[in-house]
């Protein structure tokens, strides 16, 4: 099993696919922390205005996901998709340029622009990384693959995170680093073996609304693949309150710095990959969701123990406290150990069903369903984070809306339960 993993790392069919999402998952996690970090903690003393930016960011990066990914799906369907990564890598060199300069220059409205277009960016990369897996993989590798590329990509985040975290006082030095990595990353996607249309062009539809509309219709009435997808966006939607909620939480309830924000996003991070490994391992290779909603309750349970652990982490004076200062109160392990169990169980509920949205069609259809995928995702995010500016509008902070997340993981288990029936 290791080496039906291993062995795609040092094969052409796979390798440059990975080395380019590893380095644009590294830098859009080094930029998006360096932004929210840079604002939270230097631009921002306001407890409101911070938790709000931050929904706002992720709002602003989630929107063209539901905008513009019936227009990604069809692209990748119709055209050489190593062609169509080289395209986008080349954009994201333009994009960081953006990026490096609203954080040179402290402007916010530069910032969110940049974010935004790291939104548009990763909406026309995300059908073609998963699509092309099962176009140059054997069916026994995509289950193996998908995870490879999940861990990788939550490995990126760790290490984009905590570089993030090293350079906030010097954010300068990350504006120059994004840049540098999306140069590095245009690189490794001219190596991406060519990856023509499995069949002859499609009916290129251009309109967004229609197009979006089409792309979900047909895709949702197969009980299957509606079934998963709703399972992913619940998902989805909590990782992106979980998102959200992590810099306020660490700042202003637990009382820390920049390099603890940066800790919860790396064992986040790590937590997410060991999941992706573990459950190709209990399923050996085969496309299943038996263990989905056993794994989803799990992380609701870990997010109860989040809780529970904020509420009684106990008053702090106004000077911010430090890393490993952090790591000596008597309640950080239990905060660890929920965050680790959040982030493992999630991988392994996630992972096997992105795998079952690109075995289950067509090779003819699969970027397209992807991209259906991320409609109703980027949707159900989009609502999550209004969902959250609102509560934090109306005075619930970051430890009450853990409840809400907690309650979210029951409704994914439900989910997860009735695709395990219908499918396995």
């Amino acid at each position: 099993m290791i080496q039906n993993i291993t062995h795609l790392l040092r094969s052409r069919r796979f390798a440059p696919l990975f080395a380019t999402q590893f380095l644009g998952a590294f830098n859009d996690s080094l930029f998006k922390q360096a932004v929210v970090l840079f604002v939270t903690y230097k631009l921002f003393s306001n407890p409101a205005k911070e938790f709000q930016f931050s929904a706002i960011a992720q709002g602003l990066f989630i929107l063209p996901f539901f905008l513009l990914s019936a227009l990604s799906g069809q692209l990748a369907d119709d055209h050489d998709k190593a062609r169509l990564i080289r395209i986008i890598k080349l954009a994201e060199v333009t994009i960081m340029a953006l990026g490096g300069a609203g954080i040179v220059f402290a402007s916010i409205p530069l910032m969110l622009a940049a974010v935004f277009a790291m939104g548009i960016h990763s909406t026309f990369f995300g059908p073609i990384k998963y699509a092309i897996l099962p176009q140059h993989l054997s069916r026994d590798e995509v289950l193996g693959g998908t995870g490879l590329v999940e861990a990788g990509t939550y490995l990126a985040i760790l290490g984009g995170t905590i570089l993030a975290g090293v350079l906030a006082s010097t954010p300068a030095w990350a504006a120059a680093i994004t840049i540098a990595v999306a140069g590095l990353g245009y690189l490794t996607g001219r190596q991406v073996p060519s990856a023509p249309p499995a069949a002859e062009r499609i009916a290129f539809d251009r309109h967004i609304i229609r197009a979006s509309v089409a792309l979900v219709s047909g895709t949702m009435h197969i009980r299957r693949l509606f079934l998963a997808i709703l399972s992913i966006s619940f998902f989805w939607t909590i990782g992106a309150v979980l998102i959200i909620i992590f810099p306020p939480l660490v700042k202003n309830v637990l009382g820390a710095n920049e390099q603890v924000a940066s800790l919860f996003i790396a064992i986040f991070s790590i937590g997410i990959a060991i999941g992706s490994v573990l459950i190709n391992r209990l399923l050996k290779s085969e496309v299943s969701a038996r263990y989905a909603p056993a794994s989803v309750l799990v992380m609701g349970l870990f997010v109860l123990m989040l809780h529970f652990v904020a509420l009684s982490w106990g008053r702090h004076g106004p000077g911010l406290t430090t890393l490993g200062n952090f790591i000596f109160h008597p309640a950080a392990g239990f905060m660890i150990i929920a965050l680790l169990g959040v982030a493992v169980s999630g991988g392994m509920f996630v992972v096997p069903l992105y795998a079952f949205l690109t075995t289950t069609v067509a090779k003819t259809e699969t970027a397209r369903t992807v991209a259906a995928n991320n409609i109703v995702n980027s949707g159900a995010m989009v609502i999550g984070s209004l969902l959250a500016f609102a509560l934090s509008s109306i005075g619930v902070g970051p430890g009450g809306q853990l409840v809400l997340v907690a309650a979210m993981c029951v409704v994914s288990a439900w989910l997860g339960w009735k695709l395990h029936l219908a499918c396995d």
